[in-house]
């Protein structure tokens, strides 16, 4: 069966609190009908494997010490929360496996995931048929909560959408940067770079930039010097880079080495260790916007980087902080929600005003989007460095 050959349950946080690694190919059973339950299960399905996994990995890591303290304080009314946690392995399709799974065997009264665009798309149908509340940390696509023109009734997000992300650079690079051509390099493979890259243009634009090149390369490539070499000839003053981590690195150290010397810019695909690591100082003089940087003064933001640092020993990126933030604003909508049902839990969600979030103050909007600032950040000596914070 592709269950058997292809998804694992990687984690499960029990009853108890504690944390195990195990196989459960046939999933974990799921409560008797009727029967009562001193838990409240939630799922979370996220990549832990593939391209992206260290955004899974810090997301899963968040998600993880959300539920971890709210266990700690006695669980929500009374009841002890248990996650159970899938990878994906950075595949759409294994995403919405693990949600047909959980949703429908494991019986989980709300998920959370998933990590990327692309794959939270390919869980938002499955979501709504099965009326299961399921809240993305970092899904930007605007498409993942509305359908057409319509708003998805169980899809919600932490995270500000594509339109707001591009828009913020693409105004970034006119009024602060003072910058009047810019190139685009987007990954054709992917909904969150086209989004990016289409919003970027559109505001750029509309303040006068103009935009004199626009090529394509796909996820996964490992050779960029055709592109580059057609961006370079038409002399832009900033590359809008629009995709994650890995192929960024590459692209910026190949642009690099043939001489493009334009500051590159991109979004929170960009957020990773990794990237700098891969990089060695080629996207120095860059920028890109992000959802949080751990330089905010803010008590609540400097609470969690202390904690974060004590569970896993490091300072959290934005997504450990979307992560964290998105299972926080889950328990406290089971917390508020009139009976412990998956409607009444979505109600609750739709009704989250004013919650206090480390990647800023969380209140969903028509389209369950959240109304909240972005930061942007520079790459300076191979690390992020804050620059400034840009309101909606």
């Amino acid at each position: 069966m592709r269950f058997a050959r292809s998804l694992a349950l990687v984690v499960v946080v029990a009853a108890a609190g504690c944390t195990k690694k195990q196989e459960a190919p046939q999933g974990a059973p799921p409560p008797a009908a009727g029967a009562p339950t001193d838990t409240l299960r939630i799922g979370h399905v996220t990549s832990l494997a593939g391209a992206e996994a260290t955004f899974g990995t810090s997301a899963n890591n968040g998600v993880k010490m959300a539920v971890d303290e709210v266990n700690a304080k006695g669980g929500v009314n009374g009841k002890k929360v248990e996650l159970l946690v899938y990878d994906d392995q950075g595949k759409p399709e294994e995403s919405a496996t693990a949600a047909t799974r959980l949703e429908t065997q494991d019986k989980v009264t709300v998920l959370i995931g998933a990590i990327t665009s692309s794959r939270a798309l390919a869980i938002a149908p499955i979501s709504d048929t099965n009326q299961v509340p399921t809240v993305s940390p970092s899904a930007t696509n605007a498409k993942v909560t509305k359908d057409g023109d319509k708003t998805r009734p169980y899809m919600f997000r932490v995270c500000f959408i594509d339109p707001f992300q591009g828009t913020v650079m693409g105004k970034f690079a006119r009024e602060n940067l003072k910058l009047s051509k810019a190139a685009i390099l987007r990954d054709v493979s992917s909904d969150y770079s086209v989004g990016l890259a289409d919003s970027f243009i559109k505001e750029f634009t509309r303040l006068g930039g103009q935009i004199v090149a626009d090529v394509t390369y796909k996820a996964g490539d490992q050779d960029f010097k055709a592109q580059l070499t057609a961006v370079k000839a038409k002399s832009p003053e900033i590359v809008y880079l629009p995709g994650y981590y890995t192929d960024v690195a590459l692209i910026g150290r190949q642009a690099r080495e043939l001489g493009l010397k334009a500051p590159m810019a991109g979004g929170d695909g960009w957020d990773s260790g990794k990237l700098y690591e891969i990089a060695q100082g080629a996207l120095d003089g860059s920028f890109f916007t992000n959802h949080y940087t751990d330089e905010n003064p803010s008590p609540v933001v400097q609470d969690f980087v202390k904690k974060h640092q004590q569970v896993y020993g490091s300072r959290p990126d934005a997504f450990a902080a979307l992560g964290y933030d998105a299972a926080r604003v889950a328990l406290d909508a089971l917390q508020r929600a009139a009976t412990p049902t998956r409607t009444a839990v979505r109600d609750a969600l739709e009704q989250t005003k004013g919650f206090q979030g480390v990647t800023g103050t969380i209140s969903f909007d028509a389209d369950h989007n959240p109304v909240k600032s972005a930061v942007v950040l520079g790459v300076e000596h191979n690390k992020p460095k804050y620059v400034t914070t840009v309101e909606p």
